[in-house]
């Protein structure tokens, strides 16, 4: 939903190494390796591929015409509406065909998930690698996100007492790295007055990053269940469970875990804002592993928040845990909706054999205390409804957060074509992989710094800048004051 100027704006301030240099390296290193072929053949053998005919040519799609043209329509008043929109009826008759109300709600809360990744230094050459790029009074400004009326109250970072190597970045650096064990893993924010009020509540969102490949996913899952909760019958994935849970006294960063840090600001913000009598919702959101850490996040906010309206919207989430926690989540009042892209594998992780579809043989499976299982509501879409696409395979253009808000963007019904009125910017598309028709010629994984982050100094020579000061991440800088935001 970016303007052509804000992508401009991006491709020449952002990203110190992109998506694509980092993605791609994961992905040739893998090319031959089990877990990619694995991917592949479970996506035929699931049906995720691409079939059909030969793509349509987009002579008769006016793309030239939405240049000019906004890429937002104007905010409408949803003060009367809130409540079915964060899903207090877990969503009926509003996800097919999708209420145009809805699906800005939903792309807003896609934009929170994709910043984790905009703002993230994947610079392995980097000694901030880990850590997010800006602090967090200018994200919002860095990344074209102020639109939406929110301001970042806290960050959130995260380690892991497993080895999980893929899915949290490590400097090569590592005696002059900011942190030897900790990621930049998502931010705590909450809607200004003037959003507020055209929102009917003051919403504070928490936004959990993912993973970058998902060809990842077939090593680094550990498929054992823990338990969680006090009656031990929920039980979640070992490895979703330690990076949201993990501490060590040793480090700078996380000397409280994930789990400390977001719930201890959340409670202050929900205190803060109840005290003012204003009413207060929690939206939890995240992509891949994000989505994960959302579900764990959520089942621990409405513990410790009973009564709180609390809602996860995810985006290409894996399955989290048994039916025992999918049902305690419900239980708690915790409403989920689960975007999913029809052809990404990662929702079908883990327990592409021993999921929810093995609930018909409960005679023989029993509780299925072993089994992962889905939460929530699903809002499926498919990369064959879009003509800006390729319909061919493609493992990290199907999982992209970027092609999720496009095909949600354009997505009436399950029975009708792509919305001609759909604006989010096409562009947005091609952030980190290649998914565009050629037709449209914008190049593949263009979101990077200007000449990759180096600049040239006063001797004329090409070097890597040091980072401003105050986008310097330090662990006295994630303190702030009881009162308010503006800390």
């Amino acid at each position: 939903m970016a303007t052509t100027e804000t992508i401009h704006h991006h491709l020449h301030l952002h990203r110190h190494h992109d998506h694509h240099n980092t993605i791609n390296t994961h992905l040739k290193q893998k090319t031959s390796t089990k877990s990619t072929r694995l991917a592949k053949s479970l996506s035929n053998l699931l049906h995720l591929h691409i079939q059909g005919s030969a793509q349509k040519s987009l002579s008769n799609v006016r793309f030239e015409e939405k240049k000019d043209t906004p890429t937002t329509s104007p905010k409408e008043d949803i003060s009367d509406k809130w409540r079915d929109m964060h899903g207090s009826s877990d969503w009926n008759n509003l996800l097919d065909p999708l209420h145009p109300l809805l699906r800005r709600e939903i792309i807003k809360y896609g934009e929170f998930s994709q910043a984790t990744y905009d703002a993230f230094d994947f610079d392995s050459f980097s000694k901030y690698c880990g850590s997010c790029r800006y602090n967090r009074h200018n994200l919002f400004e860095k990344l074209g996100l102020n639109k939406h009326g929110y301001i970042v109250s806290k960050y959130i970072y995260a380690m892991s007492s497993m080895k999980v190597p893929r899915w949290l970045e490590k400097s090569r650096l590592l005696e002059n790295a900011w942190s030897k064990d900790s990621n930049w893993m998502g931010y705590v924010a909450v809607s200004d007055d003037e959003e507020s009020k055209r929102i009917g509540r003051r919403d504070i969102v928490v936004a959990w990053r993912g993973t970058v490949a998902p060809s990842e996913w077939y090593e680094d899952l550990k498929r054992k269940l823990d338990p969680i909760g006090p009656h031990g019958e929920a039980k979640v994935e070992h490895g979703f469970l330690s990076i949201y849970t993990s501490k060590s006294d040793a480090t700078r960063y996380n000397k409280s875990s994930a789990s400390e840090q977001v719930m201890d600001e959340v409670k202050r913000l929900v205190q803060f804002y109840k005290e003012k009598g204003e009413e207060v919702s929690l939206a939890i959101t995240g992509h891949s592993l994000g989505g994960a850490l959302a579900l764990l996040n959520a089942y621990e906010a409405a513990s410790a928040l009973p009564g709180l309206p609390i809602s996860v919207i995810s985006f290409g989430a894996p399955r989290v845990g048994n039916i025992a926690f999918r049902d305690e989540l419900h239980q708690k009042g915790v409403k989920t909706l689960r975007v999913v892209v029809k052809q990404d594998v990662v929702p079908r992780m883990p327990g592409i054999v021993f999921n929810e579809a093995l609930q018909r043989f409960v005679y023989i499976t029993g509780s299925l205390e072993w089994v992962y299982h889905h939460v929530g509501a699903e809002l499926k879409v498919d990369v064959r409804s879009s003509p800006y696409l390729k319909h061919r395979f493609n493992l990290l253009g199907f999982h992209s957060v970027e092609t999720y808000l496009h095909l949600v963007d354009g997505f009436h019904s399950s029975s009708s074509v792509f919305r001609s009125e759909a604006r989010r910017d096409l562009a947005l598309v091609n952030k980190a992989c290649d998914m565009l028709v050629d037709e449209l010629r914008i190049p593949q994984s263009w979101y990077q710094l200007a000449n990759k982050g180096l600049e040239r100094n006063a001797h004329g020579r090409w070097v890597k800048p040091k980072r401003d000061p105050e986008d310097i991440p330090s662990p006295i800088g994630e303190e702030h004051t009881l009162h308010g935001t503006d800390s």
